[in-house]
């Protein structure tokens, strides 16, 4: 066990990172709202091997969650996620509640043009707005010199690289490749939402992106045939409603109607209630 410690704070997490910024360490961050799985401790392994601490933030941020989505049932496992974490070898867990993060008086909010406005950000509007916002102030608090983040989230990922980047804020960021379950499914914290059957047919989305594939190293480059070919992998799973398919710059996030470079083949897709994103690199 590595003995984490547990901050709540601000000005606890400050102390500590200018302790260790006096001894030399480079920082590395993880920033999660918990109900921790396999792919955020695979985030954890790479912060350890590129930086000399790791801090982790465990916070579900009401920025980013619009009316009637799952703020009030979104996932709590603070218990197993610390001992996780512990055993992960994650040298701090920072704990915060709202109000540290969002005093009385707060009133700022950090937009990013241009990539925000299409694929999950079409259908969740502000939700980026509260991504951008939390990742600031925690940038902000923490100070990292790196910060990791998954690819499966990749509008998520260019939205923050983005934001970096303009506003200089001087943090590398770095992405994790998508950890899968065995059948394909990308590992996400409401996979928990998913009743049996959900849960079963929720595959097809990894199907899907294989059929992608196929038809991409079979020479394939229209974008609407390729498109076309996950919707009706797709469109076998009855419990499955897609609420956008799309293949886009990876960069700028644009639609792309040929397949002339690597291309992101962007999905949302439900299950019931429960919404799934994922996305696959096809390259020609």
């Amino acid at each position: 066990m590595n003995d984490i410690t547990l901050l709540r704070t601000v000005e606890q997490v400050r102390k500590l990172v200018d302790r260790w910024r006096t001894a030399g360490m480079r920082i590395g961050l993880v920033p999660t709202m918990g109900a921790l799985h396999q792919g955020h401790l695979s985030l954890v392994s790479i912060a350890i091997g590129e930086a000399d601490r790791v801090i982790v933030s465990i916070f579900v941020n009401p920025a980013q969650f619009g009316s009637g989505e799952d703020l009030s049932s979104y996932p709590s496992t603070f218990d197993e996620d610390l001992m996780k974490l512990d055993e992960a070898g994650a040298h701090c867990l920072f704990f915060p509640s709202v109000d540290e993060i969002y005093p009385f008086g707060f009133s700022t909010s950090v937009h990013v043009s241009g990539l925000t406005e299409n694929l999950c950000g079409k259908y969740r509007p502000g939700h980026f707005d509260g991504v951008a916002t939390v990742c600031a102030i925690l940038f902000g608090i923490v100070r990292p010199d790196i910060a990791f983040f998954g690819e499966k989230d990749a509008q998520q990922l260019a939205v923050i690289r983005r934001m970096v980047d303009d506003l200089n804020l001087g943090v590398l960021v770095h992405a994790g490749e998508t950890i899968r379950e065995p059948d394909g499914l990308a590992m996400s914290s409401r996979n928990s939402y998913l009743n049996p059957e959900e849960r079963k047919q929720s595959a097809a989305i990894s199907r899907s992106f294989s059929r992608a594939a196929e038809l991409v190293a079979e020479g394939e480059r229209n974008a609407g045939r390729i498109c076309g070919a996950v919707r009706e992998v797709i469109g076998n799973a009855p419990l499955a409603t897609i609420q956008y398919l799309e293949l886009v710059d990876p960069d700028t996030l644009k639609h792309v109607e040929k397949l002339k470079a690597p291309a992101l083949l962007a999905i949302a897709v439900y299950f019931g209630h429960t919404r799934l994103i994922d996305n696959i690199v096809l390259k020609p």
